[in-house]
């Protein structure tokens, strides 16, 4: 059963996956741009794995060539939930 989704859940889900890639936690904020954290499209698609198993939100490959910064993807979370 997916969790309950509410924007500070996801902000807080994909706030504490980020430094599993290497992000240091100071730096991740909604304006972040991946290409600052480090975050490549192989890390965009295991934190898009870990959304889909907890909220059951799927972002599919096309949403990646939109995603550049943290808070696209709290926003695509929130506009599917």
């Amino acid at each position: 059963m997916a969790a309950t989704v509410t924007p500070e859940a996801v902000e807080k889900t994909v706030y504490e996956a980020l430094p599993q890639f290497g992000v240091e936690e100071s730096e991740i904020t909604r304006d972040a741009t991946f290409e600052e954290l480090d975050v490549d499209s192989l890390d965009l698609a295991e934190l898009a794995q870990i959304v889909d198993d907890k909220y059951g939100v799927t972002i599919a490959a096309d949403d990646m060539k939109n995603i550049k910064t943290v808070g696209d993807v709290l926003d695509i979370i929130a506009a599917r939930s």
